[in-house]
């Protein structure tokens, strides 16, 4: 009875485990993304400033929260933001402190951060998100 049961048991057929796996491979393969992420530069605040060096400076103080956005206290919108800090920056080296609110979410940093990305390559910028 032993010898029955051995040969009633056939071979196992591979096309149909074949079969998911090449659908699992083109489901990932398309709803998968093939972008490149951009990569922001982020300074964190420190104390490694020259002495007597902070009089050459200016320094642009933008307050952010989730419903306005603040630029040494007047209200500005996103779109303008750019071409305020860059003025500053042309007349000399600037330092931007960014302090964003409690409310604020990752993605409006990230927007902000987004469109002064653009002004990463003026010389003497630097961006500095306060925690």
């Amino acid at each position: 009875m032993l010898s029955d049961t051995r040969r009633r048991r056939g071979r196992v057929s591979m096309t149909s485990l074949i079969d998911v796996i090449f659908l699992l491979l083109l489901f990932f393969m398309l709803t998968s993304t093939f972008s490149r992420y951009s990569e922001l530069e982020l300074s964190a605040a420190g104390g490694n400033a020259a002495p007597g060096s902070a009089a050459e400076v200016a320094t642009v103080f933008l307050s952010l929260s989730e419903d306005r956005l603040l630029v040494n206290g007047q209200p500005t919108e996103l779109g303008a933001l750019a071409g305020n800090v860059k003025v500053t920056a042309a007349e000399k080296p600037t330092r931007l402190l960014i302090s964003a609110g409690k409310d604020v979410t990752s993605q409006r940093l990230v927007d902000v951060l987004s469109v002064l990305n653009a002004l990463a390559g003026l010389p003497g910028l630097s961006i500095t998100v306060l925690g």
